[in-house]
């Protein structure tokens, strides 16, 4: 199991488009990959359980991955959270 934090820097948040690029980029990992927050669990290849969240600027989210590509999908979704989503 692998895990980091990630704090949402988009003004908007994570809504529709930010969590369907979010829910893609997870869904190609065999690994399974959930967020957290406030006590809410999403699994983050799911655009709706994202959007249930509701989540915020200044939110910080923990994203958690296991499974057999666990690696590739921490540096990735890393990588991508960090670069893809609006700042």
């Amino acid at each position: 199991m692998k895990t980091f934090d990630y704090t949402v820097k988009g003004q908007s948040g994570i809504h529709a488009r930010p969590a369907v690029k979010l829910a893609m980029e997870s869904q190609k990992y065999k690994s399974k990959i959930m967020i957290f927050l406030d006590g809410k669990i999403a699994d983050a290849s799911d655009v709706m359980a994202i959007m249930e969240m509701n989540i915020k600027f200044g939110d910080i989210i923990k994203v958690e991955m296991t499974g057999a590509d666990e690696e590739l999908a921490y540096k990735n979704l890393r990588n991508f959270l960090l670069n893809n989503l609006p700042n």
